[in-house]
C-alpha cells in the first residue's frame, strides 16, 4: 500500500472532535448527548448521537454497546439499527414466536428473512443479494448463538454491526475476533413496547418538518382485500403482507419481490416505480430469482408497465395501494395476465394505505 492509499483510508478513520451541548431541547423533548460518532455522514463533519429523556423498551436510547471495534459506532451505523430494529419489531409483530434477521445497507432493508433456526435465518437473509448484504448492519429478533457467531465473522461478509436482544457468552468471544467488528446489545426484547414521543423530526435548511411516526395498519389477511380476477392463495397473501412490510422500511419509490419467508429483490429510491420494479427483478438474480414471487408496491400504479413486467418474470401477485386514474386499467391487464392483485385496505374501506419512506 502506498502512501497515497494509506492517507486515504486514514481519513476514513479518524474521529473529528465535536463541541455540541451535552442536552438538547428539541420539539417540547429534552435530548441527552450519547455518543460522539466518529464523524457524520461524511469524514470531517463532527456529528452526536443524543438520546430522548424518558425513551425505554426496544429503541436506540436504551442499547448496550458490548464491543466498540477499532472504529466505534457511526453517524450511519446508528440509523441503520434504528430501521433494522424497528423493520425486524414491525415483522415479529405479524410472525411472532419466529427468529427474524434484516440486513441494512444505508438505512435501507437488503435483506430479510423469518426462519426456523437463528443459523437459517440468516444465512436466508444474506442469500438474497450477497453482494448489496456486504458491509451491513444485521439486526435480530433473536440470541446470537456461538454456531451463527462463527458465520458473522467469515471474512467475505464484512459485517459492520451486530444488533441482537441477547449473546451466547460463547458467541462474544468468537466475535471479537473480528476486530473491526461492533457488536450491540437491545435494551429490551423487541416483542416489548418502545416508548418515545412518536414524531419524527427531518431538519431543512431554515426550519424543520415533524410528522406522526409511520407504522402499517397491514398484519394479515383480514387487513387486504382483492379487486383480480384470480383469488390469491393463502401462501400469496402471506407472501405480500411480508414483503409490504419490507416496502415501508424501504426508500420510496420501492418495489420489493419475495416469498412468505424471505424477499428475493429490493428496488429503492427510484424516480420512477418501473425502474424500482426493474430494480428489484435484477437484484433478485444475483439469489434467489423473481420466479414465484409477489411483488410489493409502497404506491399505486400509473400504469400497467409494472404488472406486465411482473408476469414476464413469473411473479404471480402484487400487492399495492389503489389511487391512480388508471386503477381499473392496470386490474384489466392484471386479469389478462392471470394476476393476483391484493390492496392494502380492508374489504369495505374505501382508502389504501400508502407507504412512503424518504429518510
Amino acid at each position: 500500500m502506498d502512501k497515497t492509499d494509506r492517507s486515504a483510508r486514514l481519513q476514513y478513520s479518524t474521529k473529528v472532535h465535536e463541541d455540541f451541548p451535552d442536552s438538547l431541547q428539541f420539539g417540547g423533548q429534552e435530548f441527552r448527548k450519547k455518543i460522539a460518532m466518529r464523524y457524520g455522514e461524511n469524514p470531517g463533519y463532527p456529528a452526536a448521537f443524543y438520546i430522548e429523556i424518558g425513551a425505554s423498551g426496544p429503541n436506540m436510547a436504551t442499547m448496550e454497546i458490548l464491543q466498540e471495534g477499532t472504529k466505534g459506532l457511526s453517524y450511519i451505523n446508528v440509523g441503520d439499527m434504528d430501521l433494522g430494529q424497528r423493520l425486524v419489531k414491525k415483522l415479529t409483530e405479524i410472525r411472532p414466536g419466529k427468529p427474524i434477521c434484516a440486513l441494512i445497507k444505508h438505512e435501507m432493508p437488503s435483506g430479510a428473512s423469518v426462519g426456523e433456526t437463528p443459523e437459517d435465518t440468516f444465512e436466508k437473509a444474506w442469500g438474497s443479494d450477497a453482494l448489496s448484504n456486504f458491509g451491513s448492519v444485521d439486526v435480530f429478533n433473536y440470541e446470537i448463538t456461538e454456531p451463527l457467531a462463527r458465520l458473522l465473522i467469515e471474512s467475505q461478509r464484512n459485517i459492520e454491526v451486530v444488533y441482537a436482544p441477547d449473546y451466547a457468552s460463547e458467541a462474544l468471544g468468537i466475535l471479537a475476533l473480528r476486530k473491526t467488528l461492533r457488536v450491540v446489545k437491545m435494551g429490551s426484547p423487541v416483542q416489548e413496547t418502545a416508548v418515545d414521543n412518536g414524531l419524527e423530526f427531518k431538519r431543512v435548511a431554515g426550519g424543520v418538518l415533524v410528522q406522526k411516526r409511520f407504522d402499517s395498519k397491514i398484519r394479515g389477511p383480514r387487513d387486504v382485500d382483492v379487486v383480480s380476477e384470480r383469488k390469491p392463495s393463502l401462501e400469496e397473501i402471506e407472501a405480500a403482507v411480508f414483503n409490504w412490510i419490507i416496502t415501508c422500511f424501504t426508500r420510496s419509490n420501492a418495489v420489493v419481490i419475495g416469498k412468505k419467508d424471505k424477499v428475493h429483490g429490493i428496488g429503492s429510491g427510484q424516480r420512477s416505480r418501473i425502474d424500482a420494479a426493474e430494480g428489484a427483478i435484477r437484484f433478485s438474480r444475483r439469489g434467489y430469482g423473481p420466479e414465484g414471487c409477489v411483488m410489493a408496491s409502497d404506491a399505486f400504479m400509473p400504469f400497467p408497465d409494472v404488472v406486465e413486467l411482473a408476469a414476464q418474470n413469473g411473479i404471480t401477485a402484487i400487492i399495492y395501494p389503489l389511487g391512480s386514474v388508471r386503477d381499473q386499467e392496470v386490474i384489466d391487464r392484471a386479469n389478462a395476465l392471470n394476476l393476483a392483485m391484493i390492496i392494502t385496505r380492508k374489504p369495505g374501506e374505501t382508502d389504501s394505505e400508502r407507504s412512503f419512506l424518504h429518510r
